[in-house]
């Protein structure tokens, strides 16, 4: 049976402090390119109530030049609290974005020194300015200078495995006025390849003074439960375990207040949330939205017997009524089979129905 530690009850029985900033959840939705919109934190959020959202990283420089900002940056004053991650590798141009992103509603502001992407590295931002500690340095330096707000990092263990400055480079980014820093337990070279090495995590929480949050192979309560039990951390970031799943991080943090493990969306809960998600991208986006919703509805449907052939329907819908309909179809099918994840007959009668 899953349990809690005495001693990790008792840390997470308190607030997380970012600076001066508390947020009454230590379970976070890290920020996803392409994913963490509007519309996706709205989703996580009706789950995780108190946890700290973060929007999709934005280019400090593509911010310097243009007039209007981006929709990525939109934030919903209800969505409270929210942090915009901010990318580049130009102190004065993120200092600037920084005090865009705080008129904009941030709660704090999150630079990405993680992000292990080539048109990202390339350019000198995310993950090579684990290569780059001076500037690093000199970046959180100008951003905690420009804002009022907690200024926070993003990054990795290393660059490869032969590049690995964790603890180091933690060091120079607390000393440079960083109020919190999430570390994603791979190196650059890994990618999302391999399993996150955790006991980096708890190497670099055992040297800093502020609030440490574990990143990586986040898929599931048990493995948030272990990385906080292994690490020390003081909280965790679920990723790419909320993909299709944006009932995670509510579970996670249920857990952690509760102990009690909450009943998991069966396979017509999470179709629902899939077609609600198609609905509002459409209603936020228009037409660009149907496009961005085809990957999120492929990633709900897994967990039963023809999940396979209704995400090859679904990722290739060009309307929302079109979406529906198949969703809808894909529903009707399964309360019709009792919601079972293992009865082989739903497969055909699944995909004959689209």
């Amino acid at each position: 049976m899953l349990s809690l530690s005495p001693a990790l009850q008792a840390r997470l029985a308190t607030s997380l402090k970012i600076g001066q900033f508390e947020v009454k959840s230590r379970v976070l939705q890290s920020p996803l390119s392409g994913v963490t919109d509007l519309v996706f934190r709205r989703l996580v959020r009706r789950y995780a109530p108190d946890s700290m959202m973060y929007t999709e990283m934005v280019n400090a420089t593509g911010l310097h030049y243009v007039k209007e900002l981006p929709k990525i940056m939109e934030v919903d004053p209800a969505e409270r609290p929210i942090s915009i991650q901010l990318f580049d590798c130009r102190p004065d141009f993120l200092a600037e974005a920084a005090q865009m992103a705080v008129a904009e509603g941030a709660d704090t502001v999150d630079i990405n020194m993680g992000c292990p992407v080539n048109k990202i590295t390339k350019n000198g931002g995310g993950s090579s300015l684990l290569r780059s500690p001076e500037l690093a340095a000199d970046i959180v330096r100008s951003v905690v200078a420009a804002v009022k707000v907690p200024v926070t990092v993003k990054t990795r263990i290393g660059w490869s495995d032969k590049e690995i400055n964790a603890v180091e480079f933690a060091q120079r980014m607390e000393e440079a006025g960083a109020q919190m820093l999430t570390l994603h337990g791979r190196t650059r070279a890994q990618g999302y390849n391999g399993s996150a090495r955790w006991e980096w995590i708890g190497k670099v929480k055992e040297v800093l003074s502020i609030p440490v949050i574990a990143n990586g192979d986040i898929f599931s309560v048990e493995a948030a439960v272990r990385c906080l039990e292994e690490t020390k951390a003081d909280g965790v970031m679920c990723s790419r375990g909320t993909l299709g799943y944006p009932f995670l991080v509510g579970e996670v943090d249920h857990f952690l207040k509760t102990g009690e493990l909450r009943e998991p969306p069966t396979p017509i809960e999470r179709l629902e949330c899939a077609r609600e998600h198609l609905q509002m991208l459409w209603e936020y986006k228009g037409d660009r939205g149907i496009r961005q919703a085809r990957k999120h509805m492929t990633w709900y449907a897994k967990g039963f017997m023809g999940a396979a052939d209704l995400r090859g329907k679904l990722s290739v819908v060009e309307t929302l009524d079109q979406g529906l309909d198949i969703l809808d179809r894909a529903i009707v099918l399964l309360q019709e089979y009792g919601n079972q994840t293992v009865e082989e007959s739903i497969a055909p009668a699944l995909v004959s129905a689209q």
